[in-house]
Formats: structure tokens, sequence, C-alpha cells
């Protein structure tokens, strides 16, 4: 079996993924927003999304135009988004016959760690 890896990810600060944040999906009712009345109300609605976990939407002319969420919420979909890239690329190089068997991996590793 063979694994590919980034070692930036493995040994950089994308080491550090967060399994919380999840991000609730908006309630069409109460999570889409004028930009006028997020304005006049943003204090407020800061506070729901953070309590929420809900991201709200504003619109501008009728048309959505921004999504707000939680900053902790965003950082988590960031990590998740770098998570993905990492296996797609990791697949592609599998694809490729690129990587490395999993002993080789482990001895890698292991010294990186000072193991």
């Amino acid at each position: 079996m063979k694994f590919c890896f980034k070692f930036s990810t493995l040994f950089g600060a994308k080491f550090k993924f967060k399994y919380g944040g999840v991000v609730r999906r908006i309630n069409l009712s109460q999570d889409i927003k004028s930009l006028s009345d997020f304005r006049a109300n943003a204090a407020l609605y800061v506070r729901n999304i953070r309590r929420s976990k809900r991201p709200m939407v504003i619109t501008q002319n009728g048309k959505s135009s921004a999504v707000i969420l939680d900053v902790n919420d965003y950082e988590s979909l960031l990590e998740k988004i770098d998570l993905l890239q990492d296996v797609q690329i990791s697949r592609k190089q599998l694809a490729n016959g690129e990587g490395v068997d999993h002993d080789s991996a482990k001895e890698m590793i292991l010294s990186k760690l000072s193991i």
C-alpha cells in the first residue's frame, strides 16, 4: 500500500486541524437580511451569528452579495478546504504512480518527530 502526503501539512501549521466548528445551514426566514437592515442592527446580528452558528446572507438591491459567519467557523472551513486539497493532490500523485510505501512513510515521520 502506498501513501502520499505533504510534509507541510503534517508538520506545519495545518497539522492543528480542528474537528469542531460545524457551520449550520441558514434558516431562510431568519438569516437573509438587507444591507440597510444589517447596518441598523449589526451588533444584534453578529451576536446571533455567534450564538446560532448559522451564517447570514446580506442582500444588496434584492440580490445576495455577502455571507457573514463566525470567525471560528470561517477558520474551520478554510482548514477543511486545505485538507481536501491535500487529499486531492495525494490522489493525483497515487494515480501517477508517485507515493511512499507504509514503512517508508512511517520511518520518515518518526525521523521528523525525532522518536
